[in-house]
């Protein structure tokens, strides 16, 4: 009833706010018609009387919101920290001494989830696949991060409260406040909203100068105090560090674990018997000085990864295992949808990737000024789609509602200049769409990065039968006309040019050959440049080849453990009454999969024989390698289930004689009666998916007794 109120002043405010519009028009109107002056008054007390109206209907849809679910998402995070905290999931780190913002302890059924997760993962990529795991320091000599670009470019915009020095980050104060226009503010005219709306998806496109000048218009200061914030500058990321007692070789602590992979390329290549393609992986720790951690689980300094670079040759990104997984249907959030504003839909993953043509000219708009083919699918390859099939296979297994979890695609301004397509998986949760992991076609540019920098070739060789004949592009570029032209920016220009490929490559040699000049873009300036014909030689060549040798590419699904995690406690937390009806019960719904204890064993009663049972169930729990826990205390059952039930437990068995037990469930809290010897491998049977509950159900008798019930 609340709803159809709400939606009801929502219809009636946007008549009055139209009808006040059309006044104003009509007024604008009769005065430049020379209407009489009484005729306008009149019209414009109209006018203010509809606004009045306006006014007041603003403030009745305000409070009728807040009043029905305003709020609702901040009490239930609340409840689901409150839980989380209580039982030990996670606390704040170094808790005694008042903590530091961005560290979390995880507690024993934290850490039980964590290593649940993370095993799941090793068996759905690493073994499914076929992977190469490696595990590579955390301290990273700054050579290597100087090659990957992230000494020079790892940063974010900072702002600091002018009183107090208290450091934000510029970009999440500016999209914190569109954000709450956007959603509280439900009076908002259209056109503002729009504004709103086109500032928050092109926050990576803007530069210091013009952040800080949108922090201004908006007059957004400090959020704890209030007080005015410095104008933007960048600040690094990284947690520097010297390696050894000398302070000569400086370091930092990294900010992902792919680079220990790239830079093991050549021997994993060796290792795999110098084949393509194939994929390494690695979970570890990575650290960012975040400027202003938040959120909980959700933006910290020390977090887990878990990343795959998958290393194919960059003229097939086809996958042989595409098909079994061409059919998932999810929601995708392509860019051009993201350009209009329109809502993101499902779509099949083999449609996606299905290639159409595609006029030139806009291939180069969606993708930056990078051209891979003039026929494209809305995901660029099978093997960037291959990994968000098995993506969304793997969050939907853990738990994670697919009904809340979409692939959103990088809009043009978001993706490196290097890149062909970028994905992130976003899960919704109470803080609203969170990236979780990011799929990405880096192309070859982290292995070229370090083959530069180091001067060992990290290349791969496919050999010919036959001695080919093959016509090669050459784009030599001129360092010394680029740079007098371009100065500052030479090296942006020349990695542009050296990535073209061949079809814009030779458009461009028509037009020099043809003006003498054309106009070029260059996605990391952000616009067009004018080259001559001096600047560039394109050409070219035939040569007969016995093998080719390339640069592979890299298509890279990168997994944020612990923002995955949290958003399955948020997905899995839910509250029920107690049997008296006088309480609220936290439950947590774990798939047995995840859960942090498998199972409990409670003696119904404190009864010597009743213990021993336990005792033996317990061993048998134990030889099955199944997690569990046993409970002999003499609380009631239904308070020992209600405690379980909170930890996320799936099943509690429950011995009430010395040859049967009790077997429930945890949300339908549906019980069957099974014999002590065959208890242990049902538990595990439904527990490592073999059977479901349904299964058990049907072939076991079902156990009814008030005593069970909480």
């Amino acid at each position: 009833m609340a709803e159809t109120s709400i939606d009801s002043l929502k219809a009636v405010l946007a008549q009055k706010r139209a009808s006040a519009e059309a006044q104003g028009q009509a007024i604008r109107f009769l005065k430049a018609s020379g209407a009489s002056p009484s005729e306008v008054e009149s019209t414009l007390n109209s006018l203010k009387a509809m606004k009045v109206e306006v006014e007041v209907l603003s403030k009745e849809l305000n409070s009728r919101v807040s009043e029905n679910g305003g709020g609702n998402r901040d009490a239930f995070r609340q409840g689901v920290v409150n839980a989380l905290e209580r039982r030990l999931f996670y606390i704040p780190s170094f808790k005694i001494y008042r903590g530091v913002a961005g560290l979390y302890d995880y507690g024993p059924p934290g850490c039980a989830v964590k290593s649940n997760v993370l095993g799941f993962w090793r068996e759905h990529f690493v073994l499914v696949e076929n992977m190469l795991e490696v595990d590579c320091p955390c301290v990273t000599p700054e050579v290597v991060l100087k090659a990957s670009g992230h000494v020079d470019k790892f940063t974010d915009l900072m702002v600091k409260d002018e009183k107090t020095g208290t450091c934000y980050r510029a970009d999440h104060l500016l999209k914190d406040f569109c954000k709450d226009k956007l959603e509280k503010d439900l009076t908002l005219p259209e056109e503002k909203a729009m504004e709103y709306k086109r500032v928050m998806a092109t926050l990576d496109d803007l530069s210091a100068k013009e952040l800080g000048s949108k922090l201004k218009e908006y007059g957004i200061v400090a959020p704890d105090t209030k007080n005015p914030l410095s104008d933007p500058y960048p600040f690094n990321l990284m947690f520097a560090t010297s390696i050894g007692p000398s302070g000569l070789s400086p370091g930092y602590m990294r900010p992902e674990t792919a680079q220990g992979i790239f830079v093991n390329f050549k021997d994993l290549y060796y290792y795999n018997g110098n084949k393509l393609p194939f994929a390494a992986a690695q979970i570890g720790q990575a650290f960012r000085n975040e400027i202003s951690p938040r959120q909980g689980l959700l933006r910290v300094r020390e977090f887990t990864l878990a990343e795959i670079e998958h290393f194919v040759d960059p003229d097939d990104k086809s996958h042989p295992k595409f098909k079994d997984v061409s059919n998932l249907e999810f929601f995708m959030y392509p860019r051009d949808e993201q350009k209009e504003a329109k809502p993101f839909k499902k779509l099949q993953l083999g449609d996606a990737v299905k290639k159409v043509p595609v006029p030139l000219m806009v291939l180069l708009i969606r993708t930056g000024g990078v051209q891979s083919s003039k026929c494209v699918g809305i995901i660029n390859n099978e093997t960037l789609g291959y990994f968000m099939g098995r993506t969304y296979l793997f969050m939907t297994s853990l738990g994670i509602d697919k009904e809340r979890l979409r692939f959103r695609q990088h809009m043009a301004n978001e993706m490196a200049h290097y890149a062909a397509d970028c994905w992130d998986a976003e899960i919704e949760s109470s803080y609203g769409w969170i990236e979780c992991v990011g799929i990405a076609d880096r192309s070859a540019y982290d292995l070229r990065a370090h083959t530069e920098k180091s001067g060992v070739q990290l290349v791969a060789q496919e050999k010919f039968a036959e001695p080919r004949e093959v016509e090669k592009l050459v784009i030599t570029p001129s360092k010394k006309e680029v740079g007098l032209v371009f100065k500052g920016n030479q090296k942006k220009v020349i990695e542009a040019l050296e990535v073209m490929k061949e079809a814009e490559a030779m458009e461009v040699k028509a037009n020099l050959e043809a003006k003498g000049e054309v106009e070029f873009f260059v996605c990391t300036l952000g616009q067009s440049v004018t080259l001559t014909k001096n600047m560039v030689s394109i050409s070219k060549e035939k040569k007969k080849e016995h093998q080719k040798v390339f640069t592979p590419s890299v298509i890279e699904p990168s997994f944020g453990i612990g923002r995955i995690i949290y958003c399955l406690f948020e997905h899995s937390f839910y509250t029920r009454p107690n049997k008296a009806g006088d309480e609220q019960c936290n439950v947590f719904k774990f798939p047995p999969l995840v859960a942090p204890i498998k199972c409990t064993v409670f003696p119904l009663i404190q009864k010597p024989e009743y213990e021993e049972v336990a005792k033996l169930i317990s061993k048998a729990l134990t030889r099955a390698r199944i997690s569990h826990k046993i409970d002999i205390t003499g609380t009631s059952i239904g308070k020992r289930y209600a405690r379980t039930d909170e930890l996320g437990v799936p099943f509690a068995i429950t011995v009430d004689s010395s040859n049967s037990v009790t077997v429930r469930e945890r949300d339908s809290k549906d019980q069957v009666r099974v014999s002590v010897d065959e208890v242990a491998a049902v538990v595990k049977d439904v527990t490592d998916g073999d059977s479901t509950w349904a299964d058990i159900l049907s072939r076991y008798p079902l156990h009814s007794s008030s005593s069970s019930d909480e």
